[in-house]
C-alpha cells in the first residue's frame, strides 16, 4: 500500500475527516504565493497592509491595496483539479470541511461547480463546509457597522478616486481579510481547532505550515490520534507529526487521492 492509498483508506474509514489548504493549492490556478523567490512580499512591503495602517491612513492603505489586489487577483483564474477533487470528496460525504488559509474564493467556486450550480460569476458567499481562516478578498466589510458587500464595486470606487471608500453609515470599508496585526475570526478558528481535534483523518495540502494558528492544526490532530497527511512540494515544520508526507504537486496528488477513495 503506497502513501496515497494509506490516506485514502484513512479517509474512507473516518467518522470525521478534514483538510487544511494553503497557497500551494491555488498557485496552479495562477494565484501568486506570498512568500518565496517569486512571492508577493518580494514586490510589496507587507508592513503597508497592517491593521494599524488601515486605521491611521485608510486612504493610503487603499491606494496600496488596489495595487496588491491587481497583482494577486487581476488575471483570469479558476479552480484547478486539486480544488475540484476536494470539492467532490466533500460533496460525496468523505470530508467534513475544507479549512483554507487562502482568500481567493476558489474552494467556493469548485464546490458550486461540482454541485452543478451556476458558476458564470465568482462566488462571493462561502459554503458552510469551507472555513476561510483568513477571510475572502472578494468581499469588503465596513469597519464600523460590519456590513459586508462584494468587493468589485468598492474597488472600482477606490480606483476612481473615492478614497477611502465608505459605507452608507459613514464607516470605512476594508477588505474582508485578516490584515497583519488583526485577529482571525474567533468562531472560525474555534471551529477549525475543534475539527482538528475531532478528526480521524486530517490532511494539510499545499501549505508551508509556517503561520499560526493554522500551522498548529496538524499537530493538534495528530495528538488526538488522527491519521495526518501532508502534501507539499517543500518540507514543513509539521512533517515529523505526519503519518504520510507526500512531495508531489497538488494537481496530481489530489485527483489520484479522490480516485483511490472512490475505488475503495
Amino acid at each position: 500500500m503506497d502513501d496515497l492509498e494509506t490516506l485514502a483508506e484513512a479517509i474512507r474509514n473516518a467518522d470525521t475527516a478534514a483538510v487544511l489548504t494553503g497557497a500551494g493549492v491555488s498557485a496552479p490556478s495562477g494565484i501568486p504565493t506570498f512568500r518565496g523567490d517569486d512571492g508577493v512580499w518580494e514586490r510589496f512591503d507587507e508592513g503597508q497592509f497592517t491593521e494599524g495602517r488601515f486605521r491611521s491612513d485608510p486612504a493610503g492603505f487603499w491606494v496600496d491595496r488596489l495595487e496588491l489586489q491587481e497583482a494577486m487577483f487581476g488575471g483570469d483564474y479558476e479552480p484547478n483539479p486539486a480544488h475540484e477533487a476536494l470539492a467532490a470528496l466533500e460533496r460525496d460525504g468523505h470530508l467534513e470541511a475544507v479549512l483554507t488559509q487562502n482568500t481567493d474564493g476558489l474552494h467556493a467556486d469548485a464546490a458550486a461547480a461540482v454541485r452543478g450550480d451556476d458558476v458564470d460569476e465568482p462566488r462571493v458567499e462561502t459554503a458552510d463546509s469551507v472555513l476561510e481562516l483568513h477571510g475572502n478578498a472578494r468581499r469588503v466589510r465596513c469597519a464600523d457597522c460590519g456590513r459586508r458587500r462584494p468587493a468589485d464595486p468598492i474597488l472600482e470606487r477606490a480606483a476612481d478616486g473615492d478614497l477611502p471608500p465608505t459605507c452608507d453609515c459613514g464607516g470605512v470599508y476594508k477588505p474582508d481579510v485578516v490584515l497583519f496585526g488583526g485577529q482571525l475570526p474567533g468562531a472560525v478558528i474555534q471551529r477549525a481547532r475543534s475539527l482538528a481535534r475531532e478528526s480521524d483523518a486530517f490532511l494539510a495540502i499545499g501549505s508551508s505550515l509556517a503561520v499560526e494558528p493554522a500551522a498548529s492544526l496538524p499537530r493538534r490532530a495528530s495528538s488526538s490520534g488522527a491519521t495526518v497527511g501532508i502534501v507539499n512540494l517543500e518540507s514543513t515544520p509539521c512533517d515529523d507529526a505526519a503519518d504520510v508526507v507526500r512531495r508531489e504537486g497538488v494537481t496530481e496528488a489530489l485527483p489520484r487521492l479522490r480516485e483511490l477513495v472512490v475505488e475503495g
